[in-house]
Parts: structure tokens; C-alpha cells; sequence
């Protein structure tokens, strides 16, 4: 199994939505940095469950465990291991899924590639759970790498057909992003949130659920970082964002925007400003041939709706081999994209991080 990313800063991931516990370790890591616990703690909770009507009702505190690699708040270059308790889990949920895969989740892939040994409870380690130790281990390096100067924002870019002001690429936006991350849905326009929100709710009300776009600016990186062809910046920035669950896309600055463009119009011209050389614009979203411009990185990800919806649909009996209706039990939010804000920054920070930290 791949569950571990990274050359320099390697991250791996453990445990299943409804094992005991489940955690991460972060290793090589330098000594000697401060890990504000408080500030972590509060990084976490955007992304924890059961806040509010938009969200799955299963409540999990998601207290952080530090194990190993802090002392005194203070990294000590051993591998920094991080334990999550599952607390509140209803295995029983679940109990028929290994005969009656669901519409949209890894049942059946998981089940065919581990030969039927794969824990179906929760979706196991496939589950959107799995990224509570990825914010864990991201919102440790995203501190990190605030100390250098590098700041990771991120907001929901749009709700279905709704949409939220988009970052402006020349800047960042980051104090407005900043703003938004302390909202408990976290747009940069209210009235964009407001409208998103009754949208949400009105496809639960209807046993149904929403996808979305979530925007992220990550900016004070130098040009010079990242590597040609197959370790570029946008190579590994998408492989570990494609290990969030429900992730279908990605583009970055223009993105599919930029097949409508002439050259002319596409081309970022260069400019020097204060003895640094910047672009006028930046389609480019910070990135050319794989490395850093020194212009804010700029990317967006695709989220699908969420697939465990109560509607009736039709699935498989693997038992019998006929299709059957199948009414789906358990515990799942409508939207995911809100709680998905947090996690995006935070694989943001572990792809940057290993470039940046070497």
C-alpha cells in the first residue's frame, strides 16, 4: 500500500475510519522547531465532523496525541508520530457492504484489490476520516513554513453553480483568505457563503449531495524551487492532492481557462519591481517548467458530491449477481467542500514543505 509521500519530508499516513486510532508520521523533520499545540488544535477543528447542520452528525473530538519526535514543544529531529482516537464509530453500518458495494466509494475496487480482506466499516482507510492525520501532519509544517515566510490560504471557490470571489493571482488575497479560514464556512463573500449554504441544505433536505471547487494560494515562495518533468512543483502538489478523497480535478492559474486563450493573451510578461523580477499577470500560477516563479502559486481542485447520499439507487449483489436496490445507512455529510478547506492548505504545506525543507 502507498501511504507514504515525500523525498526530503516524508509523510505516512495510518490507521482506517474505524480502526482504534489513526495517525501519521512525519520524519526528518528538523530539530529545533517550535510547534504551537494550541494553534494546531484550532487548524484541526475546521476540519472536524459533527459541527453543524452541514456536516456529518458523527462528533469526533479529534484530539491530537504527540508521541514521539516533541519535546517541549520543540521538534528534536526524531520522527514526529501523531495518534487520532477514533471515538465515536458505528461499525454496524456497515455490515452489509461486502456483498452490496456503494455507488461512487472504493467497496468494490478495495474489496477486488485486497481480495476481500479490505475493513468496509466507514470505507476504511479510503474514508475522508484519513484526512484528519493528514491535517495534523500539514498544519505542523504549514507553521513551519510560516516562519520562513511561506503562507498557505485556501477558501471554497464554488458550490455547484454558486460561486465565491476568486483570489486575485498577483497578490495572493491572502489577508482576505485568512479571514475567511476563521469563518465556520470559509468564503471570502458572505452573501456567496450564505447562497452555497441553503444550496447544501436543500440537496440534503432531498436525500442528495453537492460538489465543489476549492481555491488555494500559496505565496513568499522563492523562485528556483522544484525540478523539471517528473518532480516538478504542479507534479507533486497534484499527487498528494489527489490522496484526498473526492478529489477529481486540478488546475493551476489559468488552468483549462487557458485552451480558450491566444499566446498573446496567455503569456505572462516579465517586469522588474523592486530589484525582483515578477510577471504583469500570472496565468502561469506561479509555476513555469515545474519550478517556482516567485509569484504566488496558484491552484483550484474539483470535488465530486459526496456518494453516500439517501436516495434509493441501483448496486450489485456479488452474492447473486443482480442488481439490487440499495438505501444507504450510516453517518455522512452533504458537501464535503467546507470541512475540505483545511485539508487542501495541508497538502499543500507537506508538498511544499519537502522542497522547501531539504
Amino acid at each position: 500500500m502507498s501511504c507514504t509521500f515525500g523525498n526530503n519530508i516524508k509523510l505516512t499516513i495510518f490507521g482506517q475510519s474505524h480502526s482504534q486510532s489513526i495517525g501519521c508520521v512525519l520524519d526528518g523533520v528538523p530539530a529545533g522547531e517550535k510547534i504551537d499545540m494550541e494553534k494546531l488544535s484550532l487548524f484541526m477543528s475546521r476540519r472536524a465532523p459533527g459541527q453543524n447542520g452541514l456536516s456529518t452528525p458523527r462528533k469526533e473530538k479529534d484530539e491530537l496525541n504527540i508521541v514521539s519526535g516533541v519535546l517541549d514543544s520543540y521538534t528534536v529531529g526524531a520522527p514526529v508520530c501523531a495518534v487520532i482516537n477514533n471515538t465515536n464509530t458505528k461499525s454496524g453500518d456497515y455490515d452489509k457492504l461486502k456483498d452490496f458495494p456503494r455507488p461512487g466509494h472504493a467497496d468494490y475496487t478495495a474489496l477486488i484489490r485486497h481480495g476481500g480482506m479490505n475493513d468496509a466499516r466507514g470505507g476504511g482507510n479510503f474514508s475522508g476520516r484519513m484526512t484528519a492525520p493528514l491535517c495534523a501532519a500539514g498544519g505542523i509544517l504549514m507553521q513551519i513554513l510560516e516562519k520562513r515566510g511561506i503562507d498557505i490560504g485556501a477558501h471554497i471557490h464554488s458550490i455547484n453553480d454558486i460561486y465565491d470571489e476568486k483570489i486575485n493571482p498577483i497578490t495572493g488575497s491572502m489577508t482576505e483568505l485568512k479571514s475567511a479560514e476563521i469563518k465556520s464556512f470559509p468564503v471570502i463573500s458572505d452573501s456567496a457563503g450564505e447562497e452555497m449554504q441553503k444550496k447544501i441544505l436543500d440537496a440534503k433536505n432531498q436525500g442528495d449531495s453537492l460538489g465543489g471547487i476549492i481555491e488555494c494560494a500559496i505565496t513568499g515562495i522563492p523562485a528556483g524551487y522544484g525540478d523539471p518533468i517528473f518532480d516538478g512543483i504542479e507534479s507533486r502538489i497534484a499527487s498528494i492532492c489527489f490522496a484526498i478523497p473526492a478529489v477529481k480535478g486540478i488546475e493551476f492559474g489559468a488552468g483549462f481557462g487557458a485552451a480558450e486563450l491566444k499566446g498573446s493573451e496567455n503569456n505572462d510578461c516579465f517586469i522588474k519591481e523592486n530589484d525582483t523580477v515578477k510577471t504583469e499577470t500570472n496565468n502561469h500560477g506561479g509555476i513555469l517548467g515545474g519550478i517556482t516563479s516567485g509569484m504566488p502559486v496558484i491552484f483550484r481542485l474539483a470535488f465530486k458530491p459526496t456518494p453516500s447520499i439517501m436516495k434509493e439507487q441501483n448496486t450489485l449483489n456479488l452474492k447473486t449477481g443482480r442488481q439490487e436496490k440499495l438505501v444507504i445507512g450510516g453517518r455522512h455529510d452533504p458537501c464535503i467542500v467546507h470541512r475540505a478547506v483545511p485539508v487542501v492548505q495541508a497538502a499543500a504545506a507537506a508538498a511544499i514543505a519537502d522542497f522547501i525543507l531539504k
